[in-house]
């Protein structure tokens, strides 16, 4: 899959979008022209859409709703803003719609998280005033919203996991809550993960990727460089010759993890492929494809890139 951001770009979906992809993930487009395009695009060329909430910009102050506020009035308001969208945008039909998860986001305050980039100071709180037991109240509350209305309106809701705390990482409680509302799928997004595992000591991003891949649809896919000196090359498309040892994200590692136990999953390049050359950017496709093929290649038109 490949990500159009702000509105439908002609030139990107040209050049990124290739023939046997599975479709394209919207995210605030800024006119219902731009809309418009995508549906007449996914219909003529057969391709599947999917939300990366919200799918109209300028609808709220904040990108993302904070469904888990543990303000009741700011939860309840959260979820009317994704009633109403889910209700206007009813007539894209998106394979699936996906959500920030948990939001606001819960810190551990034994990180230093000034490198994570927020666009709001609502859209987290410290771990000492949000409670384990409000987590997985608020977290229920969730699932159990998303999986009625991913049923009414026909879509298979999916939570990208933003920063983690150890109510995920260190509980069974979310595990057990993907066995219990199967229809509740996620999203693990390669550059997050690899960004806290170097700024959190506690924090293991192979462990999360090994415990998770089985409930995921999508991996958000990109690399960037974390080293003494900062985080370089944000959404970065994945080359086989960025090395881990020279502070690369280790995405072969990743990839591995994830064929083993997740071999169908979509993998959406969320990177600016704009950074790369056209030779780049083809290497990359094949490299991710060879990654998630072997050892499947009886199997390997099953792969959804």
């Amino acid at each position: 899959m490949i990500g159009q951001h702000g509105g439908f770009d002609q030139v990107k979906y040209a050049r990124d979008f290739k023939e046997g992809f599975y479709g394209i993930e919207a995210c605030l487009f800024d006119s219902e022209e731009d809309i418009q395009v995508l549906q007449r695009e996914a219909q003529a060329k057969g391709f599947a859409v999917g939300v990366h909430f919200p799918l109209r910009a300028g609808q709220s102050e904040l990108r993302d709703a904070l469904f888990m506020d543990a303000h009741d009035q700011t939860s309840a308001e959260a979820f009317e803003r994704i009633k109403r969208e889910l209700a206007y945008m009813a007539f894209l039909s998106p394979t699936y719609v996906l959500f920030h998860y948990p939001k606001p986001v819960i810190l551990d305050e034994r990180v230093d998280w000034n490198v994570w980039r927020f666009h709001d100071t609502r859209d987290y709180v410290w771990e000492q005033v949000y409670t384990e037991a409000e987590f997985q109240s608020r977290s229920e509350q969730v699932f159990a919203w998303l999986a009625a209305k991913g049923k009414e309106f026909h879509f298979t809701p999916v939570l990208e996991f933003d920063a983690l705390n150890r109510y995920v990482y260190g509980t069974k409680f979310l595990e057990d809550l993907l066995q219990k509302y199967p229809t509740i799928k996620l999203c693990l997004d390669t550059g997050r993960l690899f960004l806290q595992e170097k700024i959190d000591p506690c924090f293991d991003a192979r462990k999360v990727i090994q415990t998770y891949t089985k409930y995921a649809f999508s991996i958000h896919l990109k690399s960037m460089k974390v080293t003494a000196s900062g985080v370089e090359f944000i959404h970065f498309p994945v080359l086989p010759e960025w090395k881990p040892e020279e502070g690369w994200a280790p995405i072969e590692d990743y990839l591995t993890i994830i064929r083993k136990e997740n071999p169908h999953i979509k993998i959406m390049f969320e990177h600016r492929s704009d950074q790369v050359t056209d030779e780049q950017l083809e290497r990359c496709y094949r490299w991710v494809k060879q990654l998630l093929s072997e050892p499947y290649e009886s199997t390997s038109s099953n792969n959804s890139i």
